[in-house]
């Protein structure tokens, strides 16, 4: 998510609607082609975002934590997690992370999600939202990837994301990319790789149809700032449309909405955009049996004064490795719980 598009975000919930045109992997090598509803799951972010050209210290963490503290912070963070259902965390790298001391340490939190039994998506943010979508140097790039796909390849629980958010890159220079990448870090099986859409992960259509990729499960992002306003069902159309015909091996990796305001996510009958978008998300996941990442469980860009992301799932407290998380908003978590199939 993009600077811009936090703005965005708040400023198009109130647009006036407009008229818009009309499955499991299991973990390991299995086809990527019947339902992806295994993914039930949250991105961990940093607070502030994730764009950055230093390391990613997540929410909860500090760039001082030890290998074993990042573990034992990650654990209880996971626990309360699963509590509500999740068993797949989306944790972002970039190339100042991999490779450093703090890398070290950051694995912590893969290592103690896969020893759950948790599923990892580990997904490339840029280098800033300044960056404009695209990849600032491929030859770090690639050695970021290789040095993970090395460490991971083997894992089941892991599964690798290219990049998040390819906005910069037209459809054809993106898929370049990715089916490049995917040629050069033979590491990463297909069955657990994760192929952005094109845009800001929004259309799978040109990536669904291209047979590169025919092995791999697709990452799809859909928000309410995207686009103008819409009734439930047109959201429900849009969502349908732009997942081409590949919902079966799509996973949604960034969807969200407010959890701070008391907005009611049960209400079929709501007019608030944001209610109807999160119902028309998690409807169209269940009748596809897809898989999602919620953004964000905590970290994200702080909403005003707030100090948080106001679509974060958690409130963060504690101190130490005693960290607790505490739900924002009931209907919000059962309407997620509701889109995962459960």
């Amino acid at each position: 998510m993009t600077i811009r598009q936090s703005i965005r975000r708040v400023l198009l919930s109130a647009v006036t609607a407009v008229t818009v045109v009309p499955l499991a992997v299991a973990a390991g090598a299995a086809p990527a082609g019947a339902a992806t509803n295994q993914f039930r799951g949250m991105n961990w972010a940093v607070l502030g975002d994730n764009f950055s050209t230093g390391p990613l210290v997540l929410h909860g963490l500090s760039q001082s934590d030890s290998n074993a503290t990042v573990r034992a912070k990650a654990n209880a963070l996971y626990d309360d997690m699963a509590a509500i259902g999740v068993n797949t965390v989306r944790l972002p790298i970039n190339t100042h992370t991999v490779g450093t001391a703090w890398w070290e340490n950051y694995r912590g939190a893969i290592d103690a999600a896969t020893a759950r039994g948790f599923r990892v998506i580990l997904a490339y943010w840029e280098d800033g939202a300044a960056s404009g979508g695209r990849i600032t140097n491929l030859a770090a790039w690639n050695t970021m990837w290789s040095r993970v796909t090395y460490l991971y390849g083997a894992n089941t629980n892991v599964y690798f994301e290219p990049m998040n958010e390819p906005h910069g890159y037209s459809s054809a220079e993106w898929r370049t990319v990715a089916a490049n990448w995917m040629s050069y870090h033979y590491s990463a099986v297909p069955a657990r790789t994760l192929i952005g859409g094109t845009g800001y992960s929004q259309d799978l259509r040109d990536i669904c149809t291209d047979s590169r990729f025919n092995g791999t499960l697709l990452s799809f992002h859909h928000y309410a700032f995207f686009y103008s306003a819409m009734t439930y069902d047109q959201f429900r159309g849009h969502i349908q449309t732009r997942l081409g015909s590949c919902a079966s091996r799509a996973v949604v990796t960034e969807f969200g909405a407010p959890m701070s305001t008391g907005l009611n996510y049960a209400d079929a009958g709501s007019t608030d955009n944001f209610v109807r978008h999160i119902r028309a998300v998690t409807q169209v996941m269940r009748d596809n049996r897809m898989g999602g990442t919620y953004w964000p469980a905590l970290g994200g860009k702080p909403t005003g004064s707030s100090g948080f992301d106001y679509y974060s799932m958690f409130s963060l407290t504690g101190s130490g490795t005693n960290l607790n998380l505490a739900v924002r908003n009931a209907s919000g978590r059962d309407r997620i719980r509701y889109g995962w199939g459960l």
